[in-house]
């Protein structure tokens, strides 16, 4: 039985690549992510991410 981590897909933001499984250093990597699709977006949902907290941060003050 494969171990479900090999079956998921990171964004390794130091090289711009997509990993199957984990297999850079965590550091260098974001994830997991369901698909391939889905990791190639991860700099796009990084930046989504933060505008949101941003906002959510201005609406607390």
């Amino acid at each position: 039985m494969a171990d479900d981590r090999e079956q998921q897909w990171w964004y390794n933001h130091r090289t711009g690549e997509v990993e199957e499984g984990p297999q850079s250093l965590g550091s260098d990597r974001d994830g997991p992510y369901a698909s391939r699709e889905e990791a190639e977006r991860a700099p796009e949902i990084a930046r989504e991410r933060a505008r949101a907290w941003a906002a959510e941060d201005a609406a607390e003050k």
